[in-house]
């Protein structure tokens, strides 16, 4: 099927266009009146992740109302630990919680991994191809998954927090489980990306989200080197890796054979050129908190994201859009990056 707008395609596969592609990581959310409406049909978000249908209407509803240049698939990444067999819950005003966690190396023995967990989630793949049947050409579909450290840190954590105290301990005090785990969740993603992709996803995007809890010397051991193993393994299409808060090791990260960096905004596009090249493709880097200020400034910083990184760049936030963000904002957010032609 021949895509109408394939700006985000060409710009990953190096090509140099007339302006920046613009999406937004959680552009599926709570921004949207047609995903509270939907959201507030179902009993909770796991019952609206594992129906395809109405993952699939949630995904779609960015690209008619805001007008973004992709889509991406709406899901979790907790789903892989999950059909790993560490179930979780959503619990209102706390996010995620493991009723068990990973404590020892014995109870990583007993986790799925590979294609006996990526078989769980085919909800997930029905998911994608509905989309890709709706969207119709219209932009390309981005499928995701979490990635193994930041996977990690939820299952020895037990939810989220602002350090992973237990995480980083089991890092320590059990390198022989930590890496079993990790290699099982590597073995697994992979085995899911796969079925993504053949389901239809046309790019993928790796989210280490909590990469910047640890410093360069954990991370270079327990979480590049299978970053490193994920993008390898997928050579089918484009991936984008986002490891937000690891400034620390960006000339590494840049040494992953992946199509595109996603940057946060702790650094500045400067610095990001210099570390990476004018080259390669980054991805992002605008505060998403930004969104909440006024129009012009909205504009401004936009545009100075855009002139800063150049080329070679697809504009999106440095984490998520908050789901307080007004809407009429980000629809201003896009239709600024959409209206600018590079000289």
């Amino acid at each position: 099927m021949n895509l109408s707008n394939d700006l985000i395609l060409r710009v990953l596969s190096g090509e140099v266009t007339n302006r920046p592609p613009v999406w937004l990581m959680r552009q599926a959310g709570r921004i949207l009146p047609g995903y509270r409406a939907v959201r507030s049909s179902v009993s909770g978000f796991k019952a609206l992740v594992t129906n395809p249908e109405l993952a699939s209407q949630v995904t779609i509803e960015p690209v008619e109302v805001l007008g973004v240049d992709a889509a991406i698939i709406f899901s979790d990444i907790l789903v892989i630990p999950e059909a790993m067999g560490l179930d979780y819950e959503l619990v209102e005003k706390v996010g995620p919680v493991f009723p068990k966690t990973i404590r020892e190396t014995k109870d990583v023995e007993l986790l799925k991994e590979g294609e006996e967990a990526a078989e769980h989630l085919k909800y997930v793949y029905e998911a994608v191809r509905l989309t890709r049947k709706e969207l119709d050409g219209r932009v390309p579909l981005i499928g995701f998954s979490g990635a193994p450290w930041t996977l990690l840190s939820y299952m020895v954590e037990g939810r989220g927090s602002k350090t992973f105290f237990k995480a980083k301990r089991f890092l320590y005090q059990n390198e022989e489980g930590s890496h079993l785990l990790l290699q099982k969740l590597t073995n697994s993603i992979i085995c899911y990306l796969k079925h993504k992709i053949q389901s239809g996803a046309q790019v993928i995007q790796l989210f280490d989200s909590w990469a910047g809890i640890l410093d360069n010397t954990l991370y270079e051991r327990f979480g590049l080197p299978y970053l490193g193993m994920i993008c390898e393994a997928i050579t089918e299409v484009p991936v984008i890796v986002f490891a937000r808060g690891a400034w620390f090791s960006l000339d590494k990260l840049n040494d992953l054979p992946c199509a595109a960096l996603g940057i946060d905004w702790h650094i500045s596009p400067v610095y990001a050129r210099k570390v990476c090249g004018q080259g390669r493709v980054l991805q992002g880097n605008l505060d998403p908190v930004c969104l909440m200020s006024d129009p012009q400034m909205i504009a401004n910083r936009s545009l100075q994201t855009i002139k800063g990184f150049g080329h070679h760049h697809i504009m999106n936030l440095g984490h998520g859009v908050y789901p307080e963000t007004p809407l009429d904002h980000v629809k201003h957010f896009v239709e600024v990056v959409k209206s600018y032609n590079y000289p």
